[in-house]
């Protein structure tokens, strides 16, 4: 199979009806692990919100049991491109994404801004540390993607493609990034549970290097230090040439599934979609209708 396979194959695809097809190669064959990192530091970047930083805090999950709301996040998040929106499991995944948003008391514009990240910082993340850059065939079916996610979870006034997407994240950005302590609190529990993804790397090591991905105005919302300059131009240097590599590798001919992923941990012998997620109180709606276990 040849190093440029997919992107051909995706070069034949249309964005518009294949989206779902197109965005599953970008995930699990061409880019699975930058696809994964970009998510999370799309993730990571909406705690730099207040609103959206307290909230988190406040249903203790990020910083209580750090392990497991970041499972079920990739988790519910990955069916559909995995299966395809009108999979049973994917259905049931993102029922139990509206059941759980729709517990906590959130703003649509808030709703509309995390849907931004997905569209963007993986594209940026590609762009800047990819063995290669996204075709526009790509950046378009990604944003088709996640318009069809946005509208299967009630969000309004969605982006129609990705120049809007980007204009609306920076922006918002521009205008709510800021400090609070909750949102710091959670950011830290994330950056503690990334070390022990790579337990041989030192712990200091692991959180400038995270600190070195961020750009300034992101640490600086959440107070960050600088990391050491060498550490800040190593960090990201060391990304590129790990893309730089990659462009010799072969294409991935078996696709890189959940089951792959090690840092999930949580579910050693198997899970229920539908009783993934976070609740106030706990759980608030039945499990007994809603999608498959999964083992």
């Amino acid at each position: 199979m040849k190093r440029d396979h997919w992107r051909r194959h995706n070069d034949e695809l249309d964005p518009d009806t294949d989206y779902r097809q197109i965005y599953g190669v970008l995930a699990q064959h061409e880019f699975p692990w930058d696809m994964l990192m970009a998510l999370s530091f799309a993730l990571f970047r909406t705690y730099a919100v207040p609103g959206i930083g307290r909230l988190l805090d406040e249903t203790g999950a990020f910083t209580t049991d750090t392990q497991k709301r970041y499972d079920d996040t990739t988790l519910l998040l990955a069916a559909p491109g995995e299966q395809g929106f009108e999979h049973p499991d994917a259905r049931a995944a993102i029922r139990r994404i509206n059941q759980m948003h729709r517990a906590y008391d959130i703003p649509d514009h808030e709703m509309r801004y995390v849907l931004s990240t997905f569209v963007v910082v993986p594209a940026r993340w590609i762009e800047r540390f990819g063995k290669r850059p996204l075709i526009d065939r790509e950046v378009r079916a990604s944003v088709r993607y996640y318009t069809e996610l946005g509208r299967h979870m009630g969000i309004r006034d969605i982006p129609e493609d990705y120049d809007a997407f980007a204009r609306l994240m920076d922006d918002y950005e521009e205008e709510h990034f800021a400090y609070a302590a909750g949102s710091r609190r959670v950011a830290d529990a994330t950056l503690d549970l990334m070390t022990t993804f790579y337990p041989w790397v030192p712990d200091r090591l692991m959180h400038a290097f995270a600190r070195s991905l961020m750009d300034e105005p992101l640490r600086s919302s959440l107070r960050y230090a600088t990391p050491p300059r060498l550490v800040e131009r190593l960090g990201p240097l060391s990304l590129r040439l790990r893309g730089m590599l990659l462009r010799a590798a072969p294409a991935r001919r078996r696709p890189k599934q959940l089951e792959d992923i090690r840092w999930i941990r949580s579910y050693p012998d198997g899970y229920d979609i539908s009783s993934l997620g976070t609740f106030p109180g706990g759980c608030p709606v039945s499990h007994s209708d809603h999608g498959a276990a999964r083992s």
